[in-house]
């Protein structure tokens, strides 16, 4: 038996890119030309909104106390969950220093970045959590100027709980500017802000292709596409709960792909005729996002074995990876190339994007095969530094020119030539290319 496919997406998960790439880069350079005046007319055109840009702290308050306090706790809770999260990733990371030979010493230091601008969005939903997940991680690690970005409604501004999400989180300034402009208010340091150095958070498709245009001349977290979620489920699994993740991650976006591999296939019908009824019964606009990613880019895959599903899912690289099988420890042993896992049905991808403290910044489009999500060490850079006495330089500097001839690089050897001829006058060295 081999691998077969019990639903197949119609369409793949990408957008008109070259029609987006010439609408975004206009816009970049129309803004970088024409600086905050030009940045407002596109605010105005685009967010309908013609009010403060950075907000006061008298505006950060104000919409502060529209916030309930349950969901005020809430909020607290999700961000001690990430920052204590990422003050032990940033742990991971340290200075150290290495004695190469004698005489000689060779080290590393990790230093974050000085600006960082952190995209949240808020059109369709409001992302609470994508302030909490970018905005803390920047602090815990060390970034000294943090802008917080949002598109705001017309005449009303950012959504309340995200202005007191980024607020308490760290943000040093928040942005009521969302899409193309907020991005490019960031990256060329508009309206009193210091140019971004990193530029992180989701968004839509004009958003990742100006982060994507910019990168470069700033670092971003990732070049992102619409999120997508593979479910990884055996006979043991409860199909009503693998119903309603994949249907709780279609939601997201019409073009949101949702898998499920399972060597199981009575399982696999099971999930196919529970998923629409799940989807009917969320709110319109919820129903309609879930409904398209459904019809149109979902996959249900029956496989051999767990070795074929494995092996499927690595292909896949999905940005969220659920696990609902047997032997736990298996899967996790096993599993490769995911942007954050979920093992077992105690858990589930809506707890990673919201509280659990792991980033839901993450790798999409197959980009988990090579590289994770957002986290400190994104905002820190890792560089190295070396000092050598002059005794222990003999031996590099000897070694140095000696390839540097072979290359053909003839400055470089006589940069080591010069040091030898002044640290250890009238010695004799064999300098010349052995070939």
């Amino acid at each position: 038996m081999s691998r077969r496919y019990l639903k197949k997406a119609a369409l793949t998960s990408k957008s008109d890119a070259a029609e987006v790439h010439a609408t975004v880069k206009n816009i970049l350079a129309d803004i970088e030309a024409g600086g905050d005046d030009r940045a407002r007319e596109f605010a105005l055109e685009f967010d309908r909104y013609d009010r403060n840009i950075i907000l006061t702290p008298d505006e950060i308050e104000a919409a502060s106390s529209h916030v309930p306090e349950k969901l005020k706790d809430d909020i607290r809770f999700s961000h001690d969950n990430v920052r204590r999260f990422a003050s032990t990733q940033k742990g991971t990371v340290s200075d150290k220093t290495l004695e190469i030979v004698p005489g000689v010493i060779a080290g590393q230091r990790a230093i974050p970045v000085n600006a960082a601008g952190c995209y949240v969005p808020g059109g369709r939903y409001s992302h609470i959590a994508s302030a909490i997940m970018t905005v803390t991680t920047a602090k815990v690690a060390g970034v000294r100027h943090i802008t917080a970005c949002s598109p705001p409604r017309p005449d009303v501004g950012i959504a309340p709980a995200i202005v007191y999400a980024a607020h308490i989180c760290g943000a040093d300034k928040i942005m009521a500017m969302g899409g193309v402009q907020g991005v490019a208010a960031m990256a060329f340091g508009l309206f009193g802000l210091p140019k971004a150095n990193i530029l992180v958070g989701p968004g839509n498709q004009f958003v990742a292709e100006a982060k994507r245009i910019l990168f470069g001349r700033v670092g971003i977290d990732m070049i992102a596409g619409p999120t997508d979620s593979l479910i990884l489920a055996d006979k043991t699994a409860d199909p009503h709960l693998v119903a309603t993740d994949l249907v709780s991650q279609a939601e997201h976006g019409y073009n949101s792909p949702v898998w499920l591999v399972t060597d199981h296939r009575p399982l696999a019908e099971d999930v196919l005729a529970r998923v629409p009824a799940l989807i009917d019964d969320l709110p319109k606009v919820n129903r309609d996002n879930a409904a398209a990613a459904w019809r149109d880019y979902a996959e249900v895959i029956l496989c051999v074995d767990r070795e074929d599903m494995a092996a499927c899912s690595d292909e896949y690289a999905p940005e969220h990876l659920t696990v609902q099988a047997n032997n736990l420890d298996w899967w996790l042993d096993r599993l490769t190339c995911y942007g954050s896992l979920f093992l077992g049905e105690e858990t589930t991808v809506s707890y990673g994007d919201k509280a659990t403290g792991t980033n839901h910044v993450l790798p999409t489009s197959g980009a988990a095969r090579y590289t994770g999500g957002l986290s400190v060490h994104k905002f820190m850079k890792i560089v190295t530094w070396q000092r050598a006495s002059r005794e222990g330089s003999r031996p590099i500097a000897e070694a140095t020119a000696r390839i540097s001839r072979l290359e053909g690089m003839e400055g470089h050897a006589r940069a080591a030539d010069a040091r030898l001829a002044k640290f250890f006058p009238g010695e004799k060295f064999d300098l010349k290319a052995d070939g």
